[in-house]
C-alpha cells in the first residue's frame, strides 16, 4: 500500500513536517508494510516556506529593512524545477505583525519594504516564478513600500517623494514607474490569498483587518483614505482597477503587484498543491492522510485537509483526516471525500494533554481512524 501524508500545520503545535511525521508512526502501526511518502502542506499562509523546503527546495537569508524600518533576517526559498525556478516568499518573514508592538503609530507607519527586497533577492537568484504567501502582515500600505524597493517612485504635491509606510500614501500625488525593475515584467508572480476583501471601503483592508494591527477607528479611516488615494493613481497610470476581491488581503499587499505587473491572485492551498507537486503525488497513492489543528466551518473555505480531501476523492482514493479537533459532522466529512476522521482530543481525552503532547496523540488518533475505517 502506497500512502501519502499531506497534513497542513497544527497551529501552535506541530509543524506540518511533525505532524506528518507523527501520522506515520501512526499509519505503520497499522499497516507496517506500507510505502509511505510525506508531503507537508500549507494554505498559502504560515507554513509555506517550510512546505517548499520539505519538497527540495534551497533556503535563502537576507538582512532586510523591517516593517518598522529596523533591519531583520528574513528566509525565503527557491524551489527549482526542469523548466522553471520558484521563489518563494512569506512576506510575513520581512513585513509581518510580529516583528512589530500593535498600535496606532505602528499601524499607521509600518510598509512593505523589506518584502520587496526579497523578490529582488529572489529575481538576483535567477527566479523565473514567485510565489507569495501574505499572510500575518504588519503594514496596510497596499504593497507600495514592497514596489518601492523594487524601483517604483511615488512623488507627493511638492515634487518630494512620500515617506513609506500606508498613512503616507495620502500625499501621494504621482507614480513614476520607469525605474521598476524590468525583470518583473518576464517573472511569473503568484499571491496565495484566502479573502475576498476589495482594497479599500467598509469591507477593505483598513476596515477589516486595521484593528489588529494596532489600528483604532480613526486611523482606519485615514488608512482607507490612503488606500483610496493610491487605488487612484495606479488606475491613472496603468488603467487597472484594483479595488477589487482579494486585493485587500496582507494591507492590500497585492494591489499594488496586480496594477504594475501581471501578477494574480489564487487560493493558497492551490497554489502550494502546484508548487509542492501535489497532483503527482496522489497519482501514485492508493490512500491519503490529512490533516490540521481544527477542522471547522472555516475547513470548508480552501484550507487544505478538505481542499485534499476533494482532489483525492477525484481520483477514487480513501481520505482518512486527523485534525486537533473536530466540528464538523461525519455526513459533511462524507460530502468532501473524507472517509474517516478523528481528533486529537478525542484520542488524549482532554483538549490540554491533546496540545501538550500533541505529536503522541497525533499518532494514536491515526492509528484510532484508520483502524475504524
Amino acid at each position: 500500500m502506497k500512502v501519502l501524508i499531506a497534513p497542513d500545520k497544527f497551529k501552535g503545535t506541530l509543524s506540518a513536517a511533525e505532524a506528518a511525521s507523527a501520522m506515520a508512526d501512526g499509519v505503520l502501526r497499522v499497516y507496517p508494510d506500507a510505502h509511505v511518502q510525506l508531503l507537508p502542506m500549507a494554505d498559502g499562509g504560515e507554513g509555506t516556506l517550510e512546505a517548499a523546503l520539505a519538497a527540495g527546495a534551497v533556503e535563502h537569508t537576507d538582512r532586510v529593512v523591517g516593517p518598522l524600518d529596523r533591519e531583520v533576517t528574513a528566509s525565503w526559498a527557491l524551489l527549482e524545477g526542469p523548466d522553471r525556478k520558484t521563489a518563494v516568499i512569506e512576506t510575513a518573514r520581512a513585513s509581518g505583525l510580529l516583528l512589530t508592538e500593535p498600535s496606532v503609530q505602528s499601524a499607521l507607519a509600518a510598509h512593505s519594504y523589506g518584502s520587496g527586497q526579497l523578490i529582488e533577492a529572489a529575481l538576483d537568484a535567477g527566479a523565473t516564478e514567485i510565489v507569495l504567501g501574505v499572510g500575518g502582515s504588519a503594514m496596510t500600505d497596499g504593497g507600495s513600500g514592497a514596489l518601492r524597493a523594487l524601483g517604483l517612485s511615488i512623488y507627493n504635491d511638492g515634487g518630494a517623494e512620500v515617506l513609506l509606510g500606508g498613512a503616507a500614501l495620502a500625499t501621494a500625488h504621482l507614480l513614476d514607474s520607469s525605474g521598476l525593475d524590468p525583470r518583473l515584467a518576464k517573472t511569473v508572480i503568484r499571491i496565495a490569498a484566502d479573502v475576498a476583501n476589495p482594497l479599500y471601503g467598509p469591507d477593505g483592508a483598513a476596515h477589516v483587518f486595521g484593528a489588529q494591527k494596532g489600528a483604532d477607528a480613526v486611523s482606519c479611516r485615514l488608512l482607507d483614505e490612503a488606500l483610496q488615494r493610491w487605488a487612484q493613481l495606479l488606475l491613472q497610470a496603468t488603467g487597472r482597477d484594483v479595488n477589487v476581491a482579494g486585493a485587500g488581503a496582507a494591507g492590500g499587499f497585492p494591489a499594488g503587484f496586480m496594477a504594475l505587473t501581471d501578477a494574480g491572485v489564487a487560493r493558497g492551498f492551490e497554489v502550494v498543491a502546484d508548487l509542492v507537486g501535489l497532483d503527482a503525488a496522489l497519482a501514485d497513492a492508493d490512500l491519503v492522510l490529512t490533516g490540521e489543528g481544527s477542522l471547522d466551518r472555516q475547513s470548508e473555505f480552501g484550507k487544505v485537509p478538505l481542499g485534499l480531501a476533494g482532489r483525492a476523492h477525484e481520483r477514487g482514493i480513501a481520505v482518512v483526516v486527523v485534525a486537533g479537533q473536530i466540528s464538523l459532522s461525519p455526513d459533511t466529512l462524507a460530502v468532501h471525500g473524507v472517509h474517516a476522521a478523528a481528533s486529537l482530543v478525542d484520542a488524549a481525552r482532554s483538549e490540554e494533554q491533546a496540545m501538550a503532547h500533541a505529536a503522541r496523540y497525533v499518532t494514536l488518533a491515526t492509528q484510532h481512524a484508520l483502524e475504524g475505517a
